[in-house]
């Protein structure tokens, strides 16, 4: 299904029908806790091909509310995951998509989660910022002016600067009594180094049996761009941290009765 629905919303369903998505949402939203159900959900991704600039808006150009399944990027992968696993039908996943992709779900680019910490940042809060806590002593803490560069001039034309303390674990520390912390259904963002950003990459934490841990992600590497499970240990071998956001066991926000 591919449609245009009005001058500010663009719905792109890729392969599905919206009878069929949801059917898939109805179903995950009968799976108790959060982390399976995001697994659940999530399985019906792998393989979608990545898909960068999918989302319409500036600071020069009107926001345009997109649901586009027909490729991801890896933040609005985990953007649909969240807001589908927050829903019990495809009407309800269209509001909670709001909710979560933007501030008081106001569609709009100043109003736009445009950074992963954001998620923990501004209500309706579904997740909870539990870096610190899985890292223990291991956690780092650096404070940063998000989205200031530094030659002074924004990442993002329009969006202002704001100051916010970022919690990550070193990739180093990423092995034994952290990675039991874990759980499948954490959202995991990659720290970044550049001033002004707090991650460079976000992706989905699953435990497979045995000890293996993956990042569920849409990777952008030119030999995959698609959406994969890529062990976790191996994903993050020389990038320089870890930032854990962990979503609550619960229907939200906009679930239909």
């Amino acid at each position: 299904m591919n449609s245009l629905d009005g001058g500010n919303v663009h719905i792109d369903l890729g392969d599905w029908t919206e009878v069929e998505l949801d059917k898939i949402i109805h179903e995950a939203s009968r799976i108790e806790e959060a982390g399976p159900r995001i697994a659940f959900l999530s399985g019906f991704f792998l393989g979608l091909k990545y898909r960068e600039s999918t989302l319409t808006g500036d600071s020069n150009t009107p926001e345009v509310f997109v649901i586009d399944l027909a490729g991801v990027d890896c933040f609005t992968f985990i953007d649909y995951i969240e807001a589908m696993r927050l829903s019990n039908s495809f009407g309800s996943f269209r509001k909670n998509l709001k909710q979560v992709r933007y501030q008081n779900s106001a569609v709009s680019y100043e109003s736009r989660k445009h950074f992963f910490t954001d998620w923990a940042e501004y209500g309706p809060v579904s997740v909870d910022d539990l870096t610190a806590q899985i890292g223990g002593k291991k956690a780092v803490s650096i404070l940063k002016m998000m989205n200031l560069k530094e030659d002074g001039l924004p990442l993002l034309p329009g969006i202002e600067p704001h100051q916010r303390a970022i919690k990550y674990i070193l990739s180093e520390n990423i092995k034994g009594p952290v990675l039991r912390k874990l759980r499948t259904g954490d959202y995991a963002g990659i720290y970044s180094t550049i001033q002004g950003l707090d991650v460079s990459h976000v992706g989905i934490i699953i435990k497979k049996d045995g000890d293996a841990v993956v990042l569920r992600h849409a990777s952008s590497d030119r030999e995959c761009r698609k959406v994969i499970d890529q062990d976790l240990q191996e994903y993050i071998t020389g990038k320089p941290g870890l930032i854990i956001l962990r979503p609550g066991d619960y229907l939200s926000l906009a679930a239909e009765k």
